[in-house]
């Protein structure tokens, strides 16, 4: 078992770590929100790749081929969805801004933590990186690890547990980004920024799969 959870823990930090628009978002969001949001928007994200972590071990290695024949239409709903996000971001940013709202209050638009929670678990699930990245983690020379249902287990409650801490650890820097930026300026530039990096994945998400 405890090969399984090393094996989890590596898989959950492996895909969690690397910043793309997933973690800017949940930056960002929690910049103009609270830790409370944030958190919610991260537990969230964790808990998409714990279900991916467990499909991939059930799956075996009938899942990515599988995958394969729908990864197009994935990425193009992924892609839709983030540069939703990004004009959403971009417009509340400029219209707070126009209201010359300032001060650290929270954003009278803020989602709950359970709808960050939905939102980002949306979001994150409709992205096909990560369960190919946990299949090809599995399939490439980890299946003895997480073999049984014990090995199983355990891989996917550390998959789930390295995800979650490192997003709360980017929902708690979203914190402190919030305290710094409480000028009207401030959200207006993190609002555009934001927008700007998730655009440019989606981008690159659409021609890296082209």
């Amino acid at each position: 078992m405890s090969a399984a959870l090393v094996a989890g823990l590596l898989a959950g930090y492996g895909i969690a770590m690397p910043v793309g628009a997933v973690a800017t978002y949940l930056v960002a969001l929690t910049a103009r929100t609270s830790w409370r949001v944030g958190a919610g928007a991260a537990l969230g994200v964790a808990t998409a790749d714990g279900v991916y972590a467990l499909i991939s071990v059930i799956g075996g290695s009938v899942l990515a081929p599988a995958l394969r024949s729908i990864t197009l239409p994935l990425r193009w709903a992924s892609a839709l969805v983030l540069v939703a996000l990004a004009c959403r971001s971009a417009v509340t940013g400029v219209a707070h801004y126009r209201r010359r709202r300032v001060g650290a209050g929270a954003d009278p638009d803020a989602p709950s933590p359970v709808r960050a929670y939905l939102r980002l678990l949306g979001i994150t699930m409709t992205n096909p990186i990560t369960v190919l990245y946990f299949a090809a983690f599995v399939l490439a020379g980890q299946g003895e690890a997480v073999s049984g249902q014990w090995g199983a287990g355990a891989f996917v409650l550390a998959a789930f547990a390295a995800s979650a801490s490192w997003q709360l650890l980017l929902a708690g820097g979203g914190t402190l980004l919030g305290r710094a930026l409480t000028g009207s300026l401030g959200r207006l530039l993190t609002s555009l920024v934001s927008s700007a990096v998730i655009t440019g994945f989606a981008v690159h998400l659409l021609v890296s799969g082209a």
